[in-house]
């Protein structure tokens, strides 16, 4: 190789070189910043400015890019700490802090790392806030924590260029043996609510079932009493009609006898009755009926001859008042009328009604209020209309009298 080629490779060698440094001069000098960016710029070796997003020239191999921080909010989540409650219990708590760099330079130059301080602040301000509430407060006062912590991290980092927004406890884990307790605590303290609530229901339907059974014992009570006076009404009526008949017919000894011979056998129809006792009066009223059917026959007078009695006839039959029977439409109606009046009085006359003494409705109210509510006498046939009817000559009398019921009622 002559001189000529040497000194040709060399020029080119050069202009190569040239070409080489001027474009890592261009490319150097010349730096696209991307949003929410900034690039911190030292130049020989200084603090020299900070470059907002955009295109920015610098001075190549005097300028240098020291760092890039990145403008936008951050979250970083940090790993369990494990934090002594007032209680003496171990629990680990995870945090979630969001932040944003407000200030690049100071973020760059106040701390070598940020992050790492956020966390070694986040666990000691956690660590003594904690340090200071047992373990129901702790699950009980997140947001409490959360402002504690925020206030404590914001004040430490402004210096940094760091704005804290929010801090958040991501899950608190007690020791395994308290949740297992805690667990406990909760399934009695719903079996608690469950036991009052069935209890309460129990309760209602008790007071329900009561009440449902007080009314229906006042129906059942009101129902009574209404039967009951309706029933007295009837009984006084039947009395009235019994004593009227007895007192019409005027029995005699002999018909008296003869109804203690009818009963008689229902005294001793019972299998169980081994002893019975026989009324003071059955002596006498067997002696009647004797001395009825087979006494002396008393002499007849002079000139009259015996004649036998015809069957049925009575020796009271010319003093017996007429009967009058009423017509059965007209008994029936009569009937309905008194039932009615009857119902009314019961109704007015309520044990229930808590009213005072009414003079207008005393029937029911009163020991003797029975009487003003029995039914008028009888009618006297007379008044009537219809024709007076007598025993017929052939027939007994139509009212059989229980012995002794004429002579109770006189009493």
């Amino acid at each position: 190789m002559n001189g000529t080629d040497f000194g040709q490779a060399v020029a080119i060698a050069v202009a190569a070189l040239v070409a080489i440094f001027v474009i890592t001069a261009l490319f150097r000098a010349v730096r696209i910043v991307p949003q929410a960016s900034s690039l911190i710029i030292e130049r020989l070796g200084r603090y020299s400015r900070t470059l907002d997003p955009g295109l920015h020239l610098l001075i190549p191999f005097v300028d240098r890019v020291r760092a890039a921080v990145d403008l936008r909010e951050q979250v970083v989540t940090f790993p369990p700490q494990p934090v002594i409650t007032s209680d003496n219990l171990v629990v680990g708590i995870d945090t979630v802090i969001y932040f944003q760099v407000t200030s690049p330079k100071d973020a760059v130059y106040e701390i070598a790392d940020y992050i790492r301080g956020i966390e070694q602040l986040t666990v000691t301000t956690l660590r003594n806030v904690i340090g200071s509430m047992d373990l129901e407060q702790t699950l009980t006062s997140r947001d409490q924590i959360n402002g504690r912590l925020n206030g404590v991290l914001d004040e430490a980092t402004g210096r940094w260029g760091i704005k804290v927004n929010r801090v958040e406890l991501k899950a608190i884990d007690p020791p395994a043996s308290v949740q297992g307790s805690m667990e406990q605590q909760m399934r009695a303290e719903r079996d608690r609510r469950a036991t009052i609530l069935t209890a309460e229901g129990v309760k209602q339907s008790k007071v329900l079932t009561a009440e449902g059974e007080k009314q229906a014992a006042i129906l059942r009570a009101e129902g009574e009493a209404q039967a009951t006076i309706l029933r007295a009404e009837g009984d006084a009526r039947a009395i009235l009609q019994v004593f009227d008949a007895v007192h019409r017919g005027d029995a005699d000894p002999k018909l008296l006898a003869y109804q203690y011979l009818q009963v008689l056998p229902k005294v001793a129809a019972s299998p169980s009755n081994t002893m019975w006792f026989l009324p003071a009066e059955l002596s006498g009223a067997l002696g009647a009926l004797s001395r009825a059917f087979g006494g002396p026959v008393e002499p007849l007078a002079e000139g009259a001859e015996p004649s036998a009695p015809t069957s049925g006839s009575s020796p009271f039959a010319s003093e017996l008042p007429p009967v009058s029977l009423p017509d059965p439409k007209e008994a029936l109606a009569e009937a309905r009328r008194e039932s009615a009046a009857a119902t009314a009085d019961a109704t007015g006359a309520g044990t229930l009604s808590g009213l005072p003494f009414d003079p207008t409705a005393e029937a029911g109210q009163r020991p003797g209020g029975a009487v003003t509510g029995a039914p008028a006498p009888l009618v006297p046939p007379s008044a009537s209309g219809a024709a007076p009817v007598g025993p017929a000559p052939d027939e007994p009398p139509a009212t059989e009298v229980p012995p002794g019921t004429g002579d109770a009622t006189e009493s």
